[in-house]
């Protein structure tokens, strides 16, 4: 593979959500949002999430939906916290750096951060199915210092 370039297309928009729910359908921490709550359908929401970022970052105006209320949706059947949103983003600033480097590579982590954040604020707001239990995130192996939890 040669040195990364810039996310620069629709098609750079799309391997990169790929790359990602690649990684995050199978995650142990927040894979089951996907595949359990969710339900997610690949092939119908990576054109969705693909021209929301094509959006963002390349200002192709492609993405006309609302995207809190999906969010919304699932944290009142799942309780979403702090923890799924900060895995969310390890997970998405590994693929970027992976597949991409350049001004729009870091603005889609930019992007992320903030997204997530907002996403977070309010959702604190909603009532959830906060019958789940609280999360902690210990993280394990080299260099794993941090430790995260609950909300």
């Amino acid at each position: 593979m040669g040195p990364l370039r810039d996310i620069e297309t629709r098609a750079d928009c799309e391997r990169l959500v790929r790359a990602f729910y690649s990684r995050a359908l199978t995650d142990p921490l927040i894979g089951w949002i996907f595949v359990d709550v969710a339900k997610l359908d690949l092939e119908k929401h990576v054109p969705v999430i693909a021209s929301f970022w094509e959006t963002v970052l390349l200002g192709a105006r492609s993405y006309s939906g609302g995207a809190f209320a999906p969010h919304a949706v699932l944290h009142m059947k799942a309780g979403l916290r702090a923890p799924h949103f900060e895995r969310w983003l390890v997970l998405w600033r590994e693929t970027v750096d992976e597949l991409f480097t350049g001004p729009r590579a870091e603005l889609a982590k930019e992007h992320a951060l903030r997204v997530a954040h907002a996403f977070h604020r309010r959702l604190q707001e909603l009532p959830s199915g906060s019958d789940a239990p609280a999360l902690s995130l210990t993280l394990h192996g080299p260099g794993a210092t941090a430790t995260s939890s609950g909300e």
